[in-house]
């Protein structure tokens, strides 16, 4: 069974078409990242699979379940269960430190909170000396460490990543993406990274491009920033 799985999702807003016949899978612990120019739907299908917005038609399936046909709140109970989300501008509790910010869906679930999950998730992502730190007391890096920890927390079927490198320098991009490779491999758990940086896509397994609403093409990254360029620049021109 897939982690994801999009059939022919549709999605405007107003007269603006912006996914037209959406389709897409990403298989159980599969590493794939989403491309496509500013303004092509890459984060609006996003929402879409976590049920944070609604498609105006077709179907994301998450873990066999279909996100589509859920309300708001039993989109928000199935989205702390089973969909990470880690956006480009982190959206971590500045009043909470980094436990709690880690810990806080599955405490809004009334569920157990696993303290040896917890320390083992902030060892493998170096946050092991910044369990009580504050989010302000953090560099931007460690933020988005901490924004990956939470949204792994409660062992997802997917992590869906908005940019996560986007407000990051080149060290702390490059330093997530080599933390995010580990972690797939390590958790098992399948992501599904938005990106406009061939060198953040590289560190996918496989690449989609998303063009007129819909995937245009898709290739094995090889992990190599130089050939994702060339083929982003053939399905662009």
């Amino acid at each position: 069974m897939n982690a994801l799985e999009a059939k022919d999702v549709r999605r405007s807003y107003g007269r603006q078409v912006v996914l037209d016949g959406f389709s897409l899978s990403v298989g159980a612990g599969e590493f794939a990242a989403l491309m496509g120019p500013s303004g092509s739907g890459k984060s609006t299908f996003l929402h879409v699979a976590a049920g944070l917005i609604r498609a105006d038609s077709g179907s994301v399936l998450v873990g066999g379940e279909e996100v589509t046909k859920m309300g708001d709140s039993a989109a928000a109970k199935f989205r702390r269960r089973h969909v990470g989300v880690v956006y480009q501008a982190y959206n971590l509790l500045e009043t909470a430190n980094v436990e709690d910010n880690v810990a806080m869906p599955v405490r809004l679930d009334h569920g157990r909170i696993d303290g040896a999950r917890l320390g083992s998730l902030l060892e493998s992502l170096g946050l092991a000396g910044k369990r009580r730190a504050f989010p302000q007391e953090l560099s931007g890096g460690e933020r988005q460490r901490v924004a990956v920890a939470r949204a792994l927390f409660a062992r997802p079927d997917v992590i869906l990543a908005d940019e996560p490198t986007g407000n990051l320098d080149t060290a702390a991009a490059k330093g997530l993406c080599e933390m995010l490779q580990k972690l797939n491999a390590s958790e098992k758990t399948a992501i599904l990274l938005v990106t406009h940086d061939p060198m953040v896509a590289a560190s996918a397994d496989k690449v989609h491009f998303l063009k007129g609403g819909r995937i245009a093409a898709t290739f094995d990254t090889e992990h190599d920033a130089g050939r994702i360029s060339r083929l982003y620049l053939e399905t662009y021109a």
